[in-house]
């Protein structure tokens, strides 16, 4: 009867409405005491505290990692699978008679968080398809992440419309890759940085400078200057001259037609100086040619030239070979043609390192930025 009692008083205080004068709670209820806006931020943050899939630091042994190569250049992506210590995932890249591409995967990629290495360079809308191609294909294989390492993105210098009636080439490739189903791009010296606003997708932009600029501090070149062969690239040539510790000149040059540059004159001292032109591509190498000549018309003693991509169309290993360059240091971004391998004035760096320390770090989910600290 006691138990009945004290059971039939609750009943009949819940269902009493309460006041302010009952010196009630305004946070109580009959069930107990609602949180506290702080013990509330507390408790969902509790509550968001979900246990993450741990990733292996060896990512020859993590199953949730794989790397694939394109036919564009893969001998770097060899090299850079030695050195994060992994195999290029198995695949066949066949065409029809008529040149269609066929891509297969040979192995299961479910789940997994897959880098697809393929810069678009000679053929360029050969490489560009295969790439295309290669992305579909894994997103239809399930894979959880797919993220493309461009060395050399194609089509990066059509970037703006600077003539009546032109395409902008840079974003609609973009758009290509995104509705292929990336989900991330990996690029080297884009020939604008502002390209990255194309994209929909995550980019990270890397930087050729740090292996450039230990090959030429070990060189100790006399009284440096590094030079811009344009005003596009001044902002390149600032940050690599700091890197140095050396002043920087420009060249001014008037473009009268595709592929076709006049030099104009220099600007700053370059009089018994060591001359080295900076610049994101090497095409036809006209520009290059007539920047060294202007170079050594105004005094410079030495002129050595470097470059992220080293496309070298039509006579560009012509001119170098005849011109008055001391060398011309180019990154392997993009495969070399027999003749500008037998050429000894062209030296080729590797780039697999930072690009498999920057795959890496994407994979791990840590800072890209802190490898050119």
């Amino acid at each position: 009867m006691e138990a009945e009692t004290v059971t039939n008083e609750m009943a009949q205080q819940s269902s009493e409405p309460k006041t302010p004068d009952d010196g009630a709670d305004k946070e109580s209820t009959s069930a107990g005491f609602v949180l506290s806006p702080p013990d509330a931020a507390a408790k969902a943050k509790e509550t968001k505290l979900v246990p993450e899939r741990k990733r292996s630091r060896n990512l020859s042994e993590d199953k949730r990692f794989k790397l694939f190569s394109g036919t564009a250049n893969r001998p770097l992506a060899e090299e850079i699978a030695t050195h994060i210590g992994v195999k290029v995932g198995e695949a066949k890249m066949q065409r029809f008679a008529d040149g269609e591409v066929y891509f297969q995967l040979l192995e299961n990629v479910r789940g997994v968080d897959v880098f697809v290495v393929q810069p678009t360079c000679y053929p360029v809308d050969q490489r560009l398809v295969e790439l295309l191609v290669m992305i579909d294909a894994l997103k239809r294989a399930s894979a959880a992440r797919i993220t493309v390492v461009v060395p050399y993105y194609g089509y990066a210098r059509q970037d703006r419309k600077d003539r009546p009636r032109v395409a902008i080439s840079a974003k609609l490739i973009a758009d290509l890759l995104h509705t292929a189903g990336a989900n991330r791009a990996l690029f080297v010296d884009l020939h604008a940085a502002q390209i990255q606003g194309f994209f929909n997708i995550p980019v990270d932009h890397l930087f050729a400078s740090p292996v450039l600029v230990s090959y030429f501090r070990e060189l100790h070149l006399p009284n440096l200057t590094v030079v811009s062969p344009d005003a596009g690239g001044v902002e390149r040539a600032r940050f690599f001259a700091q890197k140095m510790g050396a002043p920087l000149a420009i060249v001014d040059k008037r473009r009268t037609d595709i592929n076709v540059a006049e030099v104009m004159n220099v600007v700053g001292d370059v009089k018994g100086k060591s001359c080295l032109i900076l610049d994101d591509i090497i095409d036809t190498a006209g520009t290059l040619v007539k920047t060294a000549d202007a170079l050594y018309e105004a005094g410079a003693a030495t002129v050595y030239a470097a470059a992220s991509h080293a496309v070298l169309s039509g006579p560009a290993i012509e001119r170098i070979a005849n011109s008055r360059l001391e060398q011309v240091v180019v990154t392997n971004t993009i495969p070399l043609r027999e003749a500008a391998q037998k050429l000894s004035k062209i030296k080729v760096l590797s780039i697999a390192g930072l690009l498999g320390a920057a795959i890496e770090s994407i994979h791990m989910e840590t800072s890209v930025s802190s490898l050119f600290n």
